[in-house]
């Protein structure tokens, strides 16, 4: 029998006129019980010009994003190469490939998904969404990207907002750290 393990979900990011905005809310649960209400899931890393979350397993988040970071110095701030490279270890790697989490990476001009499969995607639109709040969160970006003038923080925001309404596993601590 497999053991539960600790989640942290719900990530949202996204560029818009040239400001980067990354937020989560703070809820991790242990299978149907919340743990955590107020958790740190979006960091900032290579000297502030990148910003990752995560969403799934956080200990397996916690090594990924390790991992990542490792990548970026490695190929000194290039965002696309430590993506793609982590992906090809994720693939390979037999330790790796056990992990169960999603990264969310956002730079000024760039934004990545790096998924539990070890694929590395760049969304059409630019917006990134994981976790079990990522749809809602996503679905809510997209028609205020389209129809507000609201800056990248506040889309950020109010998509956070709308899915801790409808999701269980996503609450309204949200934190967000923006780039411009």
């Amino acid at each position: 029998m497999e053991t539960e393990k600790i989640r942290a979900t719900t990530i949202l990011g996204l560029i818009r006129n040239g400001k980067a905005a990354l937020g989560s809310d703070g809820q991790v649960t242990l299978g149907s019980t919340v743990m955590k209400h107020k958790t740190k899931k979006v960091h900032t890393l290579y000297n502030g010009k990148v910003l990752v979350g995560f969403a799934g397993a956080s200990a397996d988040a916690f090594a990924l994003m390790e991992r990542f970071e490792e990548k970026i110095q490695l190929y000194q701030g290039n965002i696309e190469r430590a993506a793609v490279e982590l992906a090809k270890d994720w693939r390979m790697d037999k330790y790796l490939r056990r992990l169960e989490a999603m990264l969310g990476v956002l730079t000024k001009d760039q934004t990545f998904i790096i998924s539990g499969t070890g694929d590395v995607v760049t969304p059409d639109d630019g917006i990134i969404a994981i976790g079990s709040g990522g749809p809602y969160a996503l679905a809510a970006a997209r028609m205020l990207m389209k129809h507000t003038q609201l800056s990248a923080k506040e889309i950020v925001e109010e998509g956070l907002k709308a899915a801790a309404e409808i999701c269980i596993y996503t609450n309204s601590n949200i934190t967000i750290h923006e780039l411009s």
